[in-house]
């Protein structure tokens, strides 16, 4: 499961240093990841790595490179 989780946080950080910073739904879909299980397994990694920021307003959940 690491190994996937890894795989997917670098396919996140691909995704937004390819398009800046994206919605959690176009961010699923740009970086081709099939559940938000697996969307938030890999944006936890990369909160706790500092590699993002995640930001909420009007409950749309946006995440960007730091």
């Amino acid at each position: 499961m690491t190994a996937l989780v890894g795989t997917l946080a670098g396919a996140i950080w691909t995704a937004l240093n390819e398009n800046g910073a994206l919605n959690t739904k176009d961010l699923k879909k740009v970086a081709k990841i099939k559940t938000d299980k697996d969307l938030y397994l890999a944006l936890g990694w990369l909160l706790r790595e500092d590699k993002v920021v995640v930001a909420e307003a009007d409950k749309v959940v946006t995440v960007a490179l730091k």
